[in-house]
């Protein structure tokens, strides 16, 4: 191994391994059909870990199948960040415990512990006996389910992963699980793992409390600016780090076809749209084309650099980075990149794209809205310097 890629291996905490089977899952129709698919074959055990999860449909579709896999003996682990769950009913819950399955709270919220409180687990993890994971950007919740909300469901994506990285996701739901409850681990892991020779590579990287810089971004910053022909990034919230801002500057400097896909009228946090609006003029003015997705809440997190690919929990702004566990896998597949590109260029022609004239002449109130929550956000970013650890609760 030549000492640069020794090096860049060494920086990160899984490598890359082969051998994978990747399926890409979009909406809700699809990923949900799939998650809820496998845990009614499950035979060992189901691990789950869930930012947002919510009382609903949805949820109930999900409690059931584990409490029915609860039942034909499974074991069940649910992992569940405590701000993000904040909605799950406390019948639900009960459900949950009375069935025997293992519940456990991420970082419980304290009246007196304001400022922890704010590190929260981010994640989005389905694990089956260790045979397959599913990981992406959605939570348990109706919001992503086109049943229940048809015209405003949120569009996001979830990865199916056969393979050796499946291994590497189990260890981050341990370790997140020791850390968090009294109850041990008790399962048997399949006597082989799934192996497909001549399988695409993958690798998971992740971001935590105690990680500084997070790899997730310095692997972003590395991969677009040695991108040669594209850098397509879709996220759900835009408030980017500089070193992000100058390596999709890069990019355009070097000929590459930079896009930025961000959420139009349809979001949770107007208030953060209006932060990420603040970067177009520069964006544009620089190369870069922005488009903001018109049919729905845009809440998928992907970035495309040639022919590889990070689909994960993690979003394109600073708090992210500050607070929130992350988790990405990244995929060097051919055939998955093909379907991620026809992706893009659908959701493309579902959007509004800015140009750099006409923006410089919107509106003065727009530009007002602009400076008001720039300042909201540099009070943020004062108030995470200033209470930020480095280690977070449990670390």
């Amino acid at each position: 191994m030549h000492k640069s890629e020794h090096k860049t291996q060494r920086a990160y905490r899984f490598p890359w391994r082969s051998g994978h089977r990747f399926h890409l899952l979009v909406d809700g129709r699809e990923f949900y059909a799939a998650m809820l698919e496998r845990i009614a074959k499950a035979r060992r055990y189901v691990l789950l870990e869930m930012y947002l999860f919510e009382s609903g449909r949805v949820a109930d579709r999900f409690i059931e199948a584990l409490i029915a896999a609860d039942n034909r003996g499974v074991r069940v682990y649910l992992l569940l960040d405590a701000f993000g769950c904040m909605w799950l009913h406390k019948k639900d819950r009960q459900r949950l415990v009375d069935a025997g399955i293992c519940l456990t709270f991420y970082n419980p919220l304290r009246t007196l512990k304001w400022h922890r409180n704010l590190f929260r687990n981010h994640r989005k993890l389905l694990l089956v006996d260790g045979l397959v994971a599913y990981t992406g950007g959605a939570g348990i919740t109706d919001a992503f389910d086109l049943g229940e909300r048809p015209n405003v469901f949120w569009h996001d994506i979830m990865i199916e992963v056969s393979g050796p990285n499946v291994a590497d996701w189990e260890n981050l739901f341990a370790e997140s699980w020791q850390r968090w409850s009294n109850v041990p681990m008790l399962m048997e892991p399949p006597a082989e793992r799934p192996f497909f020779p001549g399988g695409p590579a993958g690798r998971v990287v992740v971001h935590g409390h105690i990680m500084s810089p997070s790899e997730i971004m310095r692997s972003y910053v590395s991969h677009i600016r040695r991108a040669k022909q594209r850098v397509w990034l879709a996220t759900a919230y835009f408030v980017p780090p500089w070193k992000l801002r100058r390596a999709l500057r890069h990019g355009t400097r070097h000929g590459v076809d930079v896009r930025l896909m961000l959420p139009g009228p349809h979001t949770d946090l107007p208030g953060v749209r209006q932060m990420s609006t603040r970067y177009y003029e520069r964006l544009l003015r620089n190369g870069i084309r922005v488009f903001e997705y018109q049919p729905r809440f845009l809440h998928a997190k992907v970035l495309l650099c040639d022919s590889w690919l990070s689909i994960g929990s993690c979003n394109v702004d600073r708090w992210n980075y500050r607070w929130n566990l992350e988790a990405n896998q990244e995929i060097k597949d051919p055939g998955l990149t093909s379907r991620i590109e026809t992706m893009f260029e659908t959701d493309f022609a579902c959007c509004r794209e800015f140009d750099y004239e006409l923006w410089r002449d919107r509106p003065r109130a727009q530009r007002l809205r602009e400076a008001l929550w720039g300042r909201v956000m540099s009070l943020l970013q004062w108030f995470s310097n200033l209470k930020r650890h480095r280690r977070g609760p449990g670390d």
